[in-house]
C-alpha cells in the first residue's frame, strides 16, 4: 500500500465516527477500528521491502520553490514506530469502547483519536522536515483535544492547555532548528541531511540547531525540566493515557532523536545534554513516582523516568546505548500501556485511584491482578520479563559512561534511579493488589468483561514472550537499531539473551530490586520525610510564569491596542513613511529615461473632479449621505481613468462595484443618524492630517519618479502577455490571469467574499433576535414616506429589464476569456438585475420568488471552483492548472472549450449569491423596520381596499 494511503487513511476516517455516532457505540468504536486496521495491513504490506533494507519512498511536490515537498519515507525506525502508533491503537479502540460510558460523546473522542493517530503516522513517516513539523503540531492540538476530552472537569482543562503551552512552545523553538539544519545542508529532505553529518557538525550553526531541535524534542517527551506538564495530562479518560504513554505523544520526541541521531549525535554537545537532561529526568521522575497515591499520577511520574531512560541511552552515542534505547522503547510499550489499562479498570470498577483506599483486590479482581503484576514487575526488571533485559542493557551502558570525569557517577544514578523504579512498582502490586479485602471501596470491585482486560493481557503476553525467548525479538531489533545508526555506523555484537553472566550489569540490578524491596519496607517513614522536605512545584512554578508573562504583555500590549483603529493607522502610517524617507534619503536613483507625456484638457478635468471629491469628502465627510455621493463620484473618476489607460475590465469591474457597494451603503445608512458626531480633538485632527498630507506627498513623489525611469527587470506584465494564449488559451489578459495564472488567489477571494456575506447574514440574525429588534420594530422614521413605494413605472421596467440583463450578464460571462468580461463582471451585472427587483418590487414580493437561496449559491459557487481545480490533479497537473481546445460542432463555426469557463462559473455563482445574501440582509432588517408597510405594489387585489398582509408569502390576486 502506498505511504501516502497509511497516513491519509486516519485522517479521512476521521469523519467517519461523528457520521456513526446515531448509530451507536458499537458502530462509533468499529468504523474507528476498522480504518485503523486498513493502515496497520497497509504499513505491513511494506515489511518485505523494510526486512530486505529498501528505503520505501512517496512523493508528491508541493511547494519546490520553498523545499516543502509532500515526501514520504519508510525504514525500520519508521515502520517500527508506525506499527506501535496503529497497533496499540486497535487495542486502544477496543478498550475505549467499553471503558468510557454511555454518556460520553463516542464519535467525537474516536475523531479525535483518529486526528491524533493520523498526526503521529506523518511524524514518523516524514522525509521532509518541513511536513514534519506541521504534523507536530498537529499532534499538539490533537492532543490538546484528547486531553481536554471530559470538558466538565476543570483538572482536564488545566491539563490540556499546560500540555498545548509546553509542547506547543518547543514546536516553535524546533521550527528555528529544523530551518537552520535544511539551511546548512541545503535541502529539507530528511534522507538528505542524515547523509551529512560532517556538514551539519562542523557548521557554527550546528549547536544553536542541536538545542532548538532538543528543546522541542524535550518538550514533547516530557524531560527535565519540562516534565511536569504530562502528569497533569493525566486528567484525560485512561485510553488516551495509555495511548500518550506507550505509543505516541511523547515517543514523538524520543522518535526525532533516534531519527537525528546520525547527524547530531557524537558531539560533547550532544553528550551532556541528552544524556545530563535523560539522567535527571530518570532519577527524579522515579523518586516522584513513589510517592504519589493517585495511582495514574504513579504511572505518569513513572513514564517520565523511563523516557528518561531512553534519552539517556540515545546520549551516549554509542551503538549500544542505540541499540539499548530501540529495545526499552519495544519494552515500554508494551508493559506501560497494559499498566494504564489496568489503572483504568481498577478505576472503573472501584471507581477511584487513590492507593490508599485500595489493596486486597487480587481476590476480588484476580485477571487484573495477574496482568497488572505481570507488567508491573517487567517495568521493575525482573528476570523472564522483556522490562529486565532492556534495563539490564541500559545499566550496562552506564557502567561504561563517564561524565565529568567521573566513572560512578552515571552508573550510581542509574542504580540509584532504578532502585526507585523497584520500588514503586512493588508499592502498586503490594498496596493495590496484597492485603487483605477491604470493606470501604468506594463501589464493590469486579474483573470487567473481556472487552476491557482482553487488550492489555495481549500485551503482556508480548512481555512474557519477548522476556523469555528474546532471541524471537533480536532480529526486529536489530533492523531497527540499524535504521537508526544510518549507514556509515556499525551494529554492536550483543545479543538479546537473559543470562549474560556475572557482569557489572547483574550486580547493579541485583542492588536496585533488593534496594527497592527495603525502600518500601521502609515506605512509612521515607513518605514522611517526603512530605517535610521543602520542594519547588514545577506547576506552582510554570502558573506563575504564564501569570508573570501575561501581566507583562497587558502592560505592553494593551496601552498600544486600546481599539482606537485611527491610532493603529498613524502608527503603521508613520513607519511606513519613515522607511520610505530612509530609503530615498540612504539610496540611489537611476537617470531618467522617459518623457513626460503632454497632458490634454479632459485629463486636466478628470483630475481636478477626482481632487475636488476627495477633498470634498474629506471636509464633508461627517454628512453620511454626501460622503456617498462623494465616493461614488470617486469610483467614477477611477473608472474613467481606467478606460483612459486602456483597462476596460478594471473599468467594468470599478462601475458595476460601485453600483452594488452604494445601494448596500445606503441601506446600512438607513440605520445610522445622518451625521457623524464629531469625537477627535482638534490636535488629533492636526496629526491625522500631516500625516495624511505626507503620506499622500512621498506616494506622489514616488510614483513620479518611477514612472520616469524603466524599470531595471523585466516586468511581470512582459510574462502574461506573451503567455496568455498560448498558456491560457485567452486573449483578454486580465481574465487569464484570475482564471489561470493566479487563479488559487481568485479562489481564495471568493472563498472570503463568501464568508463576509455569511458573517453579514449572521450578524443580521443575531440583530433581528436580540434586544435591538424590539428597537427596529418600534422605530419611527423622522421624515413622513411617500405612499407610493413602489412606482408603477419602475416596476414594469424592471421586469422587463430582467431579462435583458440576464442576456447581457451571460453574454459577458462567455466573452470574459477572450474580451473585457468574465465570471465577476457577470456576476456583478446579475446581482444589479436582482437588485433592481428587490427596489422597485420591495422584499417580500421578491423573496417569494426566490426558488434558490443565496448560502446554497455562494457553496455551490465554492465547490464548482474547488473541483474545477481538484480536476487537474486527475491529469498529473498541480491544482487550477486549466487547459483548453478548440471544436467545431456544425453548423457552428469553430469555438473555444476551457476548463477556465468552469472555474469562472464558479467564481460568477459565488459573487451573485455573496452580493445577494448581503442585500437580503440588509433588507429584512429594513422590512423589519417597516414592517407595517405594503410591499406588494402592481399585485393588489383589486376587490379590497385594505393593503395585503406584508407576511404572507405570496399575495393573493398575484399576476
Amino acid at each position: 500500500m502506498s505511504l501516502f494511503i497509511i497516513v491519509a487513511l486516519p485522517f479521512l476516517g476521521a469523519l467517519l465516527p461523528g457520521l456513526m455516532n446515531s448509530a451507536g457505540r458499537q458502530a462509533c468504536a468499529g468504523i474507528t477500528f476498522i480504518v485503523s486496521l486498513a493502515a496497520f495491513i497497509g504499513l505491513l504490506t511494506n515489511l518485505p521491502a523494510v526486512i530486505a533494507g529498501d528505503l520505501v519512498t512517496a512523493r508528491v511536490d508541493w511547494l519546490p520553490s520553498l523545499g516543502l515537498n509532500f515526501t514520504l519515507m519508510l525504514d525500520g525506525l519508521g515502520f517500527f514506530f508506525a506499527s506501535l502508533i496503529l497497533g496499540i491503537g486497535l487495542l486502544i479502540i477496543t478498550y475505549a469502547r467499553f471503558y468510557l460510558s454511555r454518556d460520553d460523546n463516542m464519535g467525537e473522542f474516536f475523531t479525535y483519536l483518529l486526528l491524533f493517530q493520523g498526526a503521529m503516522v506523518g511524524i514518523v513517516l516524514s522525509d521532509n522536515i518541513l511536513l514534519l513539523l506541521i504534523f507536530w503540531e498537529l499532534t499538539s492540538l490533537s492532543s490538546f483535544l484528547l486531553i481536554g476530552y471530559w470538558k466538565h472537569l476543570p483538572e482536564g482543562r488545566q491539563g490540556a492547555r499546560m500540555a498545548l503551552a509546553v509542547t506547543g512552545m518547543g514546536g516553535l523553538a524546533m521550527v528555528g532548528g529544523m530551518l537552520i539544519l535544511g539551511q546548512i545542508v541545503g535541502s529539507y529532505d530528511l534522507s538528505e541531511i542524515l547523509k551529512n553529518r560532517e556538514l551539519i557538525q562542523a557548521s557554527p550553526l550546528y549547536v544553536p540547531a542541536l538545542l532548538l531541535i532538543l528543546l522541542g524534542c524535550f518538550t514533547k517527551s516530557a524531560q527535565f525540566p519540562f516534565h511536569f506538564w504530562l502528569p497533569h495530562a493525566m486528567a484525560a479518560p485512561t485510553p488516551v493515557s495509555a495511548y500518550l504513554h506507550s505509543a505516541t505523544m511523547v515517543k514523538a520526541g524520543i522518535f526525532l532523536m533516534a531519527r537525528m541521531w546520525p547527524v547530531l549525535s557524537g558531539s560533547p554537545e550532544w553528550f551532556m545534554i541528552v544524556t545530563g537532561a535523560g539522567l535527571i529526568t530518570m532519577v527524579l521522575g522515579a523518586v516522584i513516582a513513589l510517592f504519589k497515591h493517585d495511582l495514574k499520577a504513579l504511572l505518569a511520574f513513572s513514564t517520565v523516568s523511563h523516557l528518561g531512560l531512553i534519552t539517556m541511552l540515545l546520549g551516549t552515542g554509542t551503538a549500544f546505548g542505540a541499540m539499548a534505547a530501540v529495545f526499552h522503547i519495544l519494552n515500554h510499550a508494551t508493559f506501560k500501556c497494559a499498566l494504564f489499562m489496568s489503572a483504568g479498570i481498577i478505576d472503573h470498577e472501584t471507581h477511584t485511584r487513590d492507593i490508599r483506599r485500595l489493596g486486597g483486590l487480587r481476590h476480588l479482581m484476580p485477571v487484573t491482578f495477574v496482568i497488572a503484576t505481570l507488567a508491573a514487575l517487567s517495568m521493575a526488571g525482573i528476570p523472564l520479563l522483556n522490562g529486565f533485559l532492556s534495563k539490564e542493557m541500559m545499566l550496562e551502558e552506564t557502567y561504561h559512561t563517564v561524565l565529568f570525569g567521573s566513572h560512578w557517577l552515571v552508573p550510581g544514578l542509574a542504580v540509584f534511579g532504578s532502585l526507585f523504579s523497584a520500588a514503586y512498582c512493588f508499592r502498586l502490586i503490594g498496596h493495590v493488589f496484597l492485603g487483605s479485602v477491604r470493606d470501604d471501596y468506594p463501589s464493590k470491585p469486579h474483573d470487567p468483561g473481556s472487552g476491557m482486560w482482553l487488550p492489555p493481557a495481549l500485551l503482556v503476553v508480548l512481555v512474557v514472550v519477548i522476556g523469555a525467548a528474546p532471541f524471537l525479538a533480536e532480529p526486529y531489533v536489530r533492523l531497527v537499531t540499524e535504521a537508526v545508526l544510518g549507514e556509515a555506523a556499525v551494529m554492536p555484537e550483543a545479543h538479546l539473551k537473559i543470562w549474560h553472566g556475572l557482569v557489572p550489569a547483574l550486580y547493579m540490578s541485583i542492588v536496585a530490586v533488593a534496594g527497592g524491596l527495603v525502600l518500601l519496607a521502609a515506605y512509612r517513614p521515607a513518605l514522611k520525610l517526603w512530605d517535610a522536605t521543602p520542594r519547588p512545584e514545577a506547576k506552582t512554578i510554570f502558573e506563575a510564569v504564564i501569570a508573570g508573562a501575561v501581566s507583562i504583555a497587558r502592560r505592553l500590549i494593551l496601552p498600544l491596542h486600546d481599539g482606537a483603529f485611527t491610532r493603529y493607522g498613524a502608527i503603521m502610517a508613520v513607519t511606513v513613511i519613515a522607511a520610505g524617507v530612509h530609503a530615498w534619503g540612504t539610496g540611489t536613483i537611476g537617470e531618467i529615461t522617459r518623457a513626460i507625456q503632454p497632458v490634454n484638457a479632459i485629463s486636466v478635468a478628470g483630475w481636478l473632479m477626482l481632487v475636488a471629491a476627495t477633498c470634498g469628502l474629506t471636509f464633508l465627510h461627517r454628512n453620511r449621505l454626501l460622503s456617498l455621493i462623494l465616493i461614488g463620484i470617486v469610483g467614477l473618476m477611477v473608472s474613467i481613468g481606467f478606460v483612459f489607460f486602456s483597462a476596460p475590465d478594471l473599468a467594468m469591474t470599478q462601475i458595476t462595484v460601485e453600483v452594488v457597494t452604494i445601494i448596500l451603503l445606503l441601506l446600512a445608512l438607513n440605520f445610522l443618524p445622518n451625521r457623524t458626531p464629531v469625537e477627535s480633538s482638534v490636535l488629533r485632527r492636526t496629526r491625522d492630517t500631516a500625516i495624511a498630507v505626507a503620506g499622500g506627498l512621498a506616494t506622489a513623489v514616488l510614483s513620479f519618479h518611477y514612472l520616469l525611469r524603466d524599470s531595471v527587470t523585466s516586468p511581470i506584465s512582459e510574462f502574461h502577455l506573451a503567455n496568455s494564449y498560448k498558456g491560457g488559451g485567452g486573449t483578454n489578459v486580465v481574465n487569464v490571469i484570475l482564471v489561470d495564472f493566479r487563479g488559487f488567489d481568485t479562489y481564495g477571494e471568493i472563498i472570503v467574499l463568501g464568508i463576509a456575506a455569511l458573517l453579514i447574514y449572521a450578524l443580521t440574525e443575531t440583530l433581528l433576535s436580540g434586544p435591538v429588534r424590539s428597537r427596529l420594530l418600534n422605530r419611527k422614521p423622522d421624515q413622513p414616506r411617500a405612499g407610493d413605494m413602489h412606482p408603477m413605472m419602475m416596476v414594469v421596467l424592471t421586469r422587463v429589464m430582467m431579462p435583458v440583463v440576464l442576456m447581457v450578464g451571460f453574454y459577458i460571462f462567455l466573452r470574459g476569456h477572450n474580451e473585457p468580461g468574465g465570471g465577476f463582471i457577470a456576476g456583478l451585472i446579475v446581482s444589479i438585475g436582482v437588485v433592481m427587483q428587490y427596489m422597485a418590487s420591495g422584499f417580500s414580493w421578491t423573496s417569494a420568488r426566490l426558488r434558490y437561496p443565496y448560502h446554497g449559491i455562494i457553496g455551490a459557487g465554492v465547490l464548482v471552483a474547488g473541483l474545477t481545480g481538484i480536476g487537474s490533479w486527475f491529469v498529473g497537473k498541480p491544482f487550477l492548472t486549466s487547459d483548453f481546445t478548440y471544436v467545431r460542432i456544425p453548423p457552428f463555426e469553430k469555438f473555444e472549450l476551457a476548463t477556465a469557463a468552469l472555474f469562472d462559473l464558479g467564481v460568477f455563482l459565488a459573487v451573485v449569491g455573496a452580493v445577494m445574501l448581503s442585500l437580503e440582509s440588509f433588507s429584512r432588517l429594513a422590512r423589519r423596520a417597516h414592517v407595517k408597510e405594503s410591499e406588494h405594489a402592481m399585485d393588489i387585489d383589486p376587490s379590497r381596499d385594505e393593503p395585503i398582509d406584508p407576511i404572507s408569502p405570496v399575495a393573493k390576486g398575484d399576476v
